[in-house]
């Protein structure tokens, strides 16, 4: 009677009118699983899930794990499933071309029919701490290059227009002692206007 007082008054009414158990059993999967038509959609629209799943660059082991487990485990529960070693192969041939190198280490290594999709997980989450170490220790190298780059072009210019300074100053240095030079000769003194004519 427990059972009953859990339930929905409607689905507790079509239970009370049922006369065996298995009429109950049946009663329950319609309810909740819908009938045969029912299942066999969300069985095909689940195969169709797994068989088009695949893994964005971006993404991450776990997220993607997550993902693949809810859509196999729903495929599970329905009765339907594949093998491990579908699970196994169906996950690698998903991931993004960047994990090919480990891709075709694990299939090289390993005996991908005694593989379980819970080592294969973690073997591709400690290449995917690696890769991100990899890749941060790499643009850290570039993020330096670019700042020494940018401290060496800092100091050419600097370079450059203390030297175009300095040579401004001789420039007008030149300048002044040709002018004196013409002053002591005579040649270039100024006579007043008057004294032209």
């Amino acid at each position: 009677m427990v059972i009953y007082n859990a339930l929905p008054r409607k689905e507790y009414e079509r239970i009370f009118m049922c006369k065996t158990v298995k009429e109950i059993w049946d009663t329950l999967l319609i309810t909740h699983q819908g009938n045969s038509q029912v299942k066999d959609n969300k069985i095909d629209l689940l195969v169709q899930q797994y068989e088009q799943f695949t893994i964005p660059e971006e993404e991450s082991i776990d997220n993607a794990f997550a993902r693949f487990n809810t859509i196999i485990t729903s495929l599970k529960a329905l009765d339907e499933g594949f093998s491990s070693k579908n699970y196994v192969r169906k996950f690698l041939r998903a991931l993004h071309p960047k994990w090919r190198a480990k891709v075709t280490a694990i299939e090289e290594s390993k005996d991908l029919t005694s593989l379980s999709l819970d080592e294969l997980i973690g073997n591709l989450k400690v290449y995917e701490v690696i890769i991100k170490n990899d890749s941060e220790m790499v643009k850290g190298k570039r993020e330096n290059n670019r700042s020494i780059a940018l401290k060496a072009k800092k100091e050419s210019s600097d370079e450059d227009s203390s030297t175009s300074n300095s040579e401004d100053e001789e420039y007008a240095m030149a300048v002044r002692d040709f002018k004196n030079f013409f002053k002591r000769r005579g040649r270039f003194v100024r006579q007043p206007h008057d004294e032209r004519k």
